[in-house]
């Protein structure tokens, strides 16, 4: 067995344990996997939610009301990723739904894009965290493997990270947000940019500026107008 298939072998098994613990789930027809796509596993967003959504590997899935996955076009070229769900997304199992989602709506609206087409948005926890506090340590330890999956499934032409908590969990960098933006990263060869949050700019409105010119920035992406390299 060549090295690069066994190296890939041991990336889909470890990666497989990772998610779903020893119970181990094997394609039980050919049919179902993509040949041209190497272990994608499994083959398709809605298949891995239908996976997960029962997850109680920590504390905020015995508290939550609907697990929230993510929402939008599952061939998306932007990929963008949020902190955790609110007290509207815990209810509606839908990310961004709540006054910070219709800001992102209209910002989205702004460039020619909607969160049902070209657009994937979902967030780093899956379920809301109490009081709406910041993601312990050990509750993204458990859930990013499920964002590193969905961001492979996706295979986004662009990532966004919005808001400190998406950032840092994203490029493990703590540091201000200030100091993350603004810069173009890449994520396992994807690339990848952080900007404010939008319940930040519901805060403060002197984050709006600064945003406005990150999301021109994404549109010249898309476009091709801006050489990432």
């Amino acid at each position: 067995m060549g090295l690069s298939v066994a190296a890939n072998i041991y990336h889909f098994l470890s990666q497989t344990r990772e998610l779903f613990g020893d119970e181990i789930f094997i394609q039980s027809s050919l049919d179902n996997i993509d040949q041209g796509s190497g272990y994608d596993f499994p083959g398709s967003l809605q298949e891995f939610n239908d996976k997960i959504n029962s997850c109680h590997k920590c504390q905020l899935g015995d508290a939550r009301t609907k697990f929230v996955f993510g929402v939008g076009d599952p061939n998306a070229d932007l990929l963008l990723v949020g902190e955790a769900p609110g007290v509207d997304e815990d209810r509606l199992g839908e990310p961004f739904v709540g006054r910070a989602g219709k800001l992102l709506d209209k910002i989205l609206a702004a460039i020619h894009l909607n969160r049902t087409k070209g657009v994937y948005i979902c967030n780093v926890l899956k379920c809301r965290p109490p009081n709406n506090r910041d993601p312990l340590p050990s509750e993204v330890d458990q859930c990013e493997p499920y964002l590193q999956h969905q961001i492979s499934l996706i295979k986004p032409q662009l990532i966004v990270a919005l808001g400190r908590v998406a950032g840092k969990t994203l490029l493990k960098q703590d540091l201000p947000l200030k100091a993350m933006r603004g810069k173009m990263y890449h994520y396992e060869g994807i690339p990848l940019i952080v900007t404010y949050h939008p319940a930040a700019l519901l805060r403060n409105s002197g984050f709006k500026v600064p945003t406005w010119k990150d999301f021109q920035w994404i549109q010249s992406i898309l476009d091709g107008k801006t050489n990432i390299g």
